[in-house]
């Protein structure tokens, strides 16, 4: 069978696109004084300062069905988590803590995981609950998102990923959704709202 040059350039042109994309590495840190388990609603904390109104919408949209999959509700009034986030254009200098697994954590701690931890390796279950220090400072930019004990005003949970995005490119919202949702996926903790 002869291969026609349309099918040829439709399958390089599929895998132009794919290669195109960018890869977002999310890292996460949490909060080891932090009751998981009792979390069963979200609300965002209003930014005088927030960026563009694209940027407030793409990632609230992301953030919101994120946590809806996990079984969080969204509420205006008194929500057990506040969620902010902000979008940094310039490199930024960052910390961060070398923490132990977090689903292997929060399944020690009896808490619902969206997925089995698989088995862990015996340095990664046995790490302590200290906060290791670990700096991030070469980036073009970074997504840090933190999720707050609306009840206690403590930091409970932070998201980030390094980050440039092009205001000017016309991938711009898929690039802010994928980052968004790359660092949501780390908060992998499941409620069971009513």
């Amino acid at each position: 069978m002869k291969n026609s040059p349309v099918f040829s350039l439709v399958i390089l042109l599929i895998m132009t696109g794919c290669f195109s994309q960018k890869d977002f590495i999310a890292e996460y840190d949490f909060n080891y004084s932090a009751n998981f388990k009792k979390y069963k609603t979200f609300g965002f904390i209003d930014n005088p300062e927030e960026d563009d109104e694209e940027f407030v919408t793409i990632i609230k949209r992301t953030i919101s069905n994120r946590l809806g999959s996990q079984g969080f509700k969204l509420q205006d009034d008194k929500p057990d988590l506040l969620v902010n986030y902000k979008v940094f254009k310039e490199e930024v200098k960052y910390r961060g803590y070398e923490q132990p697994n977090f689903d292997y954590w929060l399944q020690r701690k009896g808490a619902f995981v969206t997925e089995e931890v698989d088995e862990l390796k015996p340095e990664d279950k046995e790490k302590d609950e200290n906060y290791n220090n670990v700096k991030y400072s070469q980036n073009n930019g970074m997504l840090v998102i933190f999720v707050i004990d609306n009840k206690k005003g403590n930091t409970i949970w932070q998201g980030y990923t390094p980050a440039a995005f092009d205001l000017l490119s016309p991938d711009l919202s898929s690039d802010l959704t994928r980052a968004t949702y790359k660092v949501m996926d780390q908060f992998r903790v499941l409620s069971r709202a009513r």
